[in-house]
């Protein structure tokens, strides 16, 4: 039986960004509430059913690239009647902020985590690592992180040179190096693109046996928009929430990127740099089948004019 939905109606596309934030928190504080966390962060509730999704965005990333320019889970909220705790950041976001692990301390000592019988966290990038760091709050949640970082600490993570303004926060203090706080949760799922080396690492780094690793080859390193490209990201996380997502079901879910230009462009460009070319004319021949594309038809030319494999 499908849970109740809740009636959430937005008209946030195109909003500057003090009105998208006063939209939310008026929609929060009619289905829940809504909180400033220190002064770049903040959070909204919508109250449904026993099912949580947490969710860590950056504000300008949901309004520029998510559907209805919604944090992630009022889709869900709507359609499927799902509680939703949204963490939002007002810039680039790692969420290592004290007013943070405050709120998460004191929704733990209220009890808030224990109404649920379902949660998941979900996140991307930063909030991938947050929503593997945080998910020790709700021991037996269920977390989905796509390219996660295990930290930034320069001590453990020395090796990946990115990301030079967020090392100035601590990830040693509490909730800090994500792969140890997933200890509690019951099930892992670490999506990265193999052949994004440092992601890889850090993948790496997830290594307990509840951890089930998802490789995105050529997916890139924005893979939550790749995913929702795909079609395949709401797919993903209602799975999750209904305990039935695995590898197996995933790798089916990803047969999609066959009918995604992005990701056949990108397959063709690889395997022409590892000497593939005949395989890479047979895509081409096989996407102009497809209908006209300057990319395919350009790439044929130009590998009808290289020696056969």
């Amino acid at each position: 039986m499908q849970d109740p939905q809740l009636t959430i109606i937005t008209n946030l596309t195109d909003l500057e960004p003090n009105d998208w934030f006063a939209e939310i928190d008026d929609i929060c504080e009619d289905h829940g509430f809504f909180e400033q966390l220190g002064s770049t962060h903040c959070v909204g509730f919508l109250e449904g059913c026993n099912k949580l999704l947490v969710t860590f965005e950056n504000a300008q990333e949901i309004r520029a690239h998510n559907a209805d320019a919604e944090p992630r889970g009022f889709a869900f909220a709507r359609q499927d009647g799902w509680s939703h705790l949204s963490l939002m950041s007002f810039e680039a976001s790692w969420f290592r902020d004290q007013a943070i692990y405050d709120f998460f301390d004191r929704m733990i000592d209220d009890g808030f985590f224990d109404d649920f019988e379902r949660i998941v966290f979900h996140g991307a990038h930063g909030g991938a690592y947050a929503a593997a760091a945080f998910s020790v709050a709700a021991p037996g949640a269920t977390v989905i992180a796509l390219r996660p970082q295990a930290t930034l600490d320069a001590q453990t993570a020395g090796w990946d040179p990115r990301y030079k303004a967020q090392r100035i926060n601590n990830f040693n203090d509490r909730f800090g190096y994500a792969p140890e706080m997933i200890d509690a949760a019951d099930e892992v799922f670490v999506a990265f693109d193999p052949l994004q080396r440092l992601d890889a690492v850090h993948a790496a780094l997830f290594r307990q046996s509840h951890v089930t690793m998802l490789p995105c080859p050529l997916l890139g390193t924005h893979l939550d928009q790749a995913l929702d490209r795909l079609g395949i990201h709401d797919v993903m996380i209602k799975l999750a929430m209904d305990g039935t997502l695995d590898r197996e079901r995933f790798i089916q879910l990803l047969r999609a990127r066959r009918y995604d230009q992005t990701y056949v462009r990108a397959l063709v460009l690889r395997l022409i740099s590892i000497d593939h070319r005949g395989l890479a004319r047979v895509i081409c021949r096989y996407m102009l089948q497809r209908g006209r594309n300057a990319f395919f038809a350009e790439k044929l030319r130009d590998l009808s004019e290289m020696p056969e494999d």
